[in-house]
């Protein structure tokens, strides 16, 4: 798919370096908020929960079809997902870490070796969970690595494709070493979003992640919409399809825009 300059490239796109490489950069908005998550680096530990928290929340946005950027506006949310996700992370890990570091304490290199590939499988395994949870925010999908190894399977040679294109990435990402050293900050927060547009864009079209569904706070741009404007306008959708109302306007109603 060839996209028009003012395009913006989202996970319904065509997975291609091109876009993959752009799509961090590809508006005012996401630059901005690129330089915001690599100043939030410089907070440790909770820097980085927050801009794995920010990724989620853009790849929601991009299901629901919504202005993904700008997302760092509610803090306490973006932390949240991040624990949540860095403890499936965590999960999925631990055996395996925990074997390497018992092998290399012991000397013993077939305990070691096993420690690494079980870790391996954990890293093939987690972009299985992520984009699930980012689509419903449901924890449930994050702790079961076996039916997340069965959607990387399933996910066939695109998912491998993602995998080259993420190995790009984080290769030129090293290049902000040369900007003193802290630009490496910065292209971190680039190539780890890169990352994610990848992966979301497999499983998203692989499992139809972007079908409409249950709408999360995070969509409503630019005005967040309550509990209370969210149950009115079903309510008011309801009064419709009683009513008689021709099935167009009833979508208009029920369905994200596009």
């Amino acid at each position: 798919m060839n996209l028009p300059p003012d395009t913006t490239i989202d996970v319904r796109h065509e997975l291609t370096l091109w876009n993959a490489l752009r799509f961090p950069l590809q508006s005012a908005a996401s630059r901005r908020d690129v330089v915001l998550g690599g100043l939030w680096l410089f907070v440790p530990v909770f820097g980085w929960l927050l801009n794995m928290g920010h990724r989620v929340r853009v790849t929601h946005r991009m299901h629901h079809y919504a202005q993904p950027w700008p997302a760092w506006e509610r803090p306490r949310e973006l932390l949240r997902h991040g624990a949540i996700t860095f403890a499936g992370m965590v999960w999925y890990g631990w055996p395996g870490v925990s074997l390497a570091l018992l092998g290399a304490y012991l000397d013993n290199t077939p305990l070691l070796g096993v420690g690494v590939a079980l870790w391996m499988f954990a890293v093939i395994a987690i972009p299985g969970y992520m984009s699930h949870y980012c689509c419903r925010y449901d924890p449930k999908e994050i702790f079961d690595p076996f039916r997340a190894l069965r959607r990387v399977r399933q996910g066939g040679a695109a998912y491998w494709k993602a995998w080259s294109i993420v190995l790009v990435a984080m290769s030129l990402s090293f290049l902000g070493l040369l900007v003193g050293g802290v630009g490496f900050v910065f292209t971190s927060v680039w190539f780890w979003q890169v990352a994610a547009f990848c992966f979301a864009s497999v499983f998203t079209q692989r499992f139809d992640l972007s079908a409409p569904g249950p709408l999360r706070q995070d969509v409503a741009k630019p005005r967040v919409a309550g509990l209370a404007d969210l149950g009115a306008g079903l309510e008011a959708a309801d009064g419709h399809v009683a009513a008689g109302i021709h099935g167009d306007a009833v979508r208009d109603v029920r369905e994200p825009p596009r």
